[in-house]
């Protein structure tokens, strides 16, 4: 595997990590049809736990079969495929050293009241799984912030100590943020920042709306405009990023139509981030629809 200048590039960006760290994030990077472009497409399917499993496979029932995620990662030929402990031991072994995989090591579910996530897996089982990275999730604006970034930072330094790398989904929400602020411009700035702060090579946020939530960051942004354009918000969000020194991709978020699901890439490519998150999107589709979804997505990202 022959690394481009560009993921040279990429991988000089995370100057205190060791040789085992950057093969990592290489592998990712040199990953199926976009491999090579600093350019991502990854499937991650922690759905069943967020929000059960009817609402998450059935619409599509070959999805209850943790097998076929797999399959369609590598048919689609997608970067890697993120999922909680179970999804990935499920299916291991048939498809070990196929696909760089991401184990989601924390995590929430639909019957909780707190905005809050239990740790369900560790370093450990992402070295003997195999996979090149952990997954982490937090939440900017909890009640519970605060502990689960001191969570993230004990897992942090285990995973790079022993060469993984770190994925940060960085989703506020709290009793300060109704929902339009969960998903405001500054907001989703700021969680994509905390998220560069406390460690992560690669930053998932929520893609961003027109609306400024904090009053405090409103004189702010009225002195210093971000164009209201898709693209330029977007493009806000990876500057926020270590001006761009951070991989930072954005989620698919709940089912949309397919129009606007390529909108919305053609605005991340245009903006500068380095690809998409597309979870329900697309195993919720019969798997034809969700290859020729995938393989759309892939192509605005080849430009």
């Amino acid at each position: 595997m022959r690394l481009t200048p560009k993921v040279q590039e990429i991988l000089s960006w995370y100057e205190s990590d060791n040789p085992g760290t950057k093969g990592n994030l290489a592998r990712i990077l040199m990953q199926g049809k976009l491999a090579g472009t600093g350019r991502m497409v990854i499937l991650p399917v922690d759905q069943g736990f967020e929000h059960g499993p009817a609402r998450s496979f059935a619409p599509n029932p070959a999805g209850y079969d943790p097998r076929y995620m797999f399959e369609l990662a590598l048919e689609a030929g997608l970067n890697a495929y993120a999922a909680p402990l179970g999804m990935i031991e499920a299916a291991a072994g048939t498809y070990a050293g196929t696909i760089p995989t991401i184990l989601k090591v924390n995590s929430s579910n639909s019957l909780s009241t707190t905005k809050d996530q239990a740790v369900t897996a560790t370093v450990q089982d992402a070295l003997r799984l195999g996979c090149s990275a952990i997954g982490f999730t937090i939440y900017p604006g909890s009640e519970y912030q605060f502990e689960m970034m001191e969570e993230l930072r004990e897992l942090a330094a285990e995973a790079k100590a022993c060469g993984l790398a770190v994925v940060v989904w960085s989703y506020p929400r709290g009793p300060m943020l109704d929902k339009v602020g969960e998903t405001a411009l500054d907001i989703c700035a700021y969680a994509a920042h905390m998220a560069a702060l406390v460690g992560a090579h690669i930053i998932k946020v929520k893609p961003p709306t027109a609306a400024i939530s904090l009053d405090a960051a409103k004189k702010t942004y009225e002195k210093n405009p971000v164009e209201d354009d898709a693209a330029a918000r977007f493009r806000h969000v990876v500057q926020a990023c270590f001006g761009g020194r951070r991989l930072v991709v954005f989620s698919g978020g709940e089912a949309k139509g397919t129009e606007d699901i390529l909108n919305e890439v053609r605005a991340i490519h245009a903006g500068g981030g380095n690809g998409s998150i597309m979870g329900r999107n697309a195993f919720q589709r019969p798997k034809a629809e969700a290859l020729k979804l995938l393989g759309d997505i892939i192509g605005i990202y080849q430009g």
